[in-house]
């Protein structure tokens, strides 16, 4: 879990004590200064408090693109890592404070809405690829999902090298572990990693019924292995939907956060365009 947590406590905590004096410097301007007319972004703080919440979120959207080509090993992506999670919390506070409280239905709090959206799915981010790491270990038990993948295709040799042992009965079984265990599919499928409709499972309970209606030893005994493959290949399609749903939900937040990011940089372009415009 360490592996998985150390960026955030980077350097001990190098970047959240950055971030934590850079929010307190902003909260003690915003403040001091007390206008007439009342704190808000048209004043010089509000404008410096602004400043900075651009370049910001202008340099942690470069960095979230650059820092999967940085090569200074493991310790410099940690750093970058650590970064852009605490400067970009940090946003929270110094675009609150640049706004001056004041929202409404124009194109200035939707900027404002979209940043905290990013936020917000950045933290999703975070809590991700702190949790799941170690759940998808666990779930593999330290094998390769393709070595799983392998491992299926041999039960099927199996199990169809037993079938030919069995009555006829058992075929439909078989039939059904082949053609109706499906890993993977469409978002929903992906997403939920769920082995209720699984062939192999189905198949294992067929099986089991048919077996108990034998009475002949040697074919008792290829029925016990053949339900015994059927349950290895049935628990081993879980743990890959199981993967597979993991994997999702770690990818899912960057369908939300790129593109929020995107909208984020368009409508800062228009909230400055404006802003000096009228100014």
């Amino acid at each position: 879990m360490s592996a998985h947590t150390s960026f955030l406590a980077h350097e001990r905590f190098r970047w959240f004590k950055r971030s934590a004096w850079l929010c307190l410097i902003t909260i003690v301007a915003y403040s001091a200064y007390a206008p007439v007319g009342g704190r808000n972004g048209g004043t010089w703080v509000g404008y410096g408090l602004g400043t900075i919440g651009l370049l910001l979120i202008l340099w942690l959207s470069w960095l979230g693109v650059k820092k999967r080509g940085f090569s200074g090993g493991s310790h410099t992506i940690r750093g970058w890592t650590s970064a852009h999670v605490y400067l970009g919390l940090s946003l929270t506070i110094i675009a609150t404070l640049h706004t001056g409280f004041e929202f409404g239905w124009n194109v200035h709090t939707l900027a404002y809405t979209l940043m905290m959206l990013v936020i917000l799915s950045g933290g999703f981010g975070v809590f991700a690829y702190l949790r799941y790491p170690a759940k998808m270990s666990e779930n593999l038990i330290g094998q390769s999902a393709s070595a799983l993948k392998k491992e299926m295709q041999d039960l099927d040799i199996r199990i169809a090298r037993l079938t030919q042992r069995l009555p006829d009965s058992f075929a439909e079984a078989a039939r059904m572990s082949l053609d109706q265990t499906k890993i993977g599919g469409g978002f929903m499928a992906l997403l939920s990693g769920s082995s209720k409709k699984c062939g192999s499972a189905k198949a294992v309970a067929l099986a089991s019924s048919q077996a108990e209606t034998l009475t002949d030893s040697a074919q008792q005994t290829s029925a016990t292995e053949m339900v015994a493959s059927l349950s290895r290949k049935a628990e081993i399609a879980s743990r890959l939907r199981r993967d597979l749903s993991y994997k999702a939900i770690m990818d899912i937040w960057l369908w939300l956060h790129v593109p929020l990011t995107l909208g984020l940089i368009a409508s800062l372009g228009a909230h400055v365009f404006i802003v000096f415009y009228y100014w």
